[in-house]
C-alpha cells in the first residue's frame, strides 16, 4: 500500500513536470520574447522581393551601399534583423573596408522614401517613423555622418519621386515594379530580403487551408496593394463571408484577429514572422 503510494505520488509529479513543459513550449518566442500568439500561412497570394532604387548614376549609391556592407559585416544587420523578424534573413554584401575605398563622405541630408504600411519595415508608430528599414537606415547615416530624413511615398511612384529630387534613395518595405526596373529607369540594390502577400491566421484555428474559409470574416489593410492581392484569387473572393478593411494597417488587422473579429487575414509574410516572434 505505502510503496504503490509512492509510486502513484511520483508518477502525478512526473505527469505535472511534463505538463508544465508543455505549457511553457508556446511562450518561448525568438529572443526570449513575450507570448507568441502564433500565426500560420494559409495561402500565398502574392510573391515579392524588396529592394533599393537610387536615381541613375548618383554617388549616394556608393555611399549608402559602402555603408551598408559595413554594417553587415560587422553584425549590426543581422542584429536588426534578428530583432524584427527573428532570424538574420537580410541579404546585403559583407566588406569591413568597404568604405574606407571611397572619398570621406561630407555631411548631409539622406531623404529616404519609405512605404509606411510596410510593417514591419516602415510603419508610423505614435507619428513617428519606426521599423527594420528605418533603424537600419539611422544606422546607415550614424555611419556616414549624414542626417537621415524620411518621406512618405507610394510604391508605384519611385521613379517619378527619385527623378523629381523629393527623395535620394527608395527603401522602407519597397516592391520595385520589375518594368520599371528592367527599362534602367533607377539603380536597384537588391533584393535584400523576399515577402510574400499571404492570407493568415491564428495558430489552432479550424482555418488551414483555403477550402476551409467558407463564409469566414476577413480583415485586410485598406490599401491598393492588398485589394490587388486578394484580386489574384476570384473564387476566394467568392467563399469568404465578410471583408473589412481597415486604415490602420497590418498592425490593426493582427489586433482583430487576436480579438476573435475575424478568422483570416492579409498581411505579409514578413509581418509574420515578426508576430510570430513578440
Amino acid at each position: 500500500m505505502g510503496a504503490g503510494s509512492a509510486e502513484g505520488r511520483m508518477m502525478k509529479r512526473i505527469l505535472c513536470i511534463v505538463l508544465v513543459l508543455c505549457l511553457a513550449l508556446p511562450l518561448c518566442g525568438c529572443g526570449g520574447s513575450r507570448f507568441s500568439y502564433g500565426i500560420n500561412i494559409v495561402e500565398v497570394l502574392v510573391e515579392q522581393d524588396y529592394s533599393l532604387a537610387f536615381r541613375n548614376n548618383d554617388p549616394l549609391y556608393f555611399y549608402v551601399t559602402a555603408a551598408l556592407s559595413v554594417l553587415a559585416a560587422e553584425g549590426r544587420v543581422d542584429q536588426l534583423s534578428i530583432k524584427w523578424l527573428g532570424s538574420p534573413a537580410l541579404n546585403y554584401d559583407k566588406q569591413a573596408d568597404a568604405l574606407e575605398k571611397l572619398i570621406p563622405p561630407e555631411p548631409q541630408d539622406l531623404i529616404v522614401g519609405l512605404d509606411i504600411n510596410a510593417f514591419p519595415f516602415s510603419y508610423l508608430s505614435n507619428g513617428e517613423y519606426w521599423g527594420l528599414d528605418v533603424e537600419l537606415a539611422m544606422a546607415v547615416c550614424e555611419k556616414l555622418g549624414w542626417t537621415l530624413r524620411m518621406h512618405p511615398i507610394e510604391k508605384e511612384n519611385v521613379y517619378i519621386e527619385l527623378s523629381s529630387g523629393n527623395i535620394d534613395v527608395a527603401w522602407g518595405g519597397i516592391a520595385l515594379d520589375p518594368q520599371d526596373a528592367a527599362a534602367g529607369e533607377y539603380t536597384q540594390y537588391g533584393p535584400y530580403i523576399h515577402n510574400d502577400i499571404v492570407v493568415a491566421t491564428r495558430n489552432g484555428s479550424p482555418v488551414w487551408n483555403k477550402m476551409r474559409m467558407g463564409g469566414r470574416k476577413m480583415c485586410m489593410p485598406s490599401t491598393p496593394e492588398a485589394r490587388a492581392a486578394l484580386d489574384t484569387d476570384p473564387r476566394l473572393i467568392k467563399r469568404l463571408g465578410q471583408i473589412t478593411r481597415l486604415a490602420g494597417g497590418t498592425t490593426e488587422c493582427f489586433e482583430y484577429l487576436y480579438a476573435g473579429k475575424c478568422d483570416v487575414v492579409i498581411t505579409d509574410s514578413t509581418a509574420v514572422d515578426y508576430f510570430n516572434c513578440h
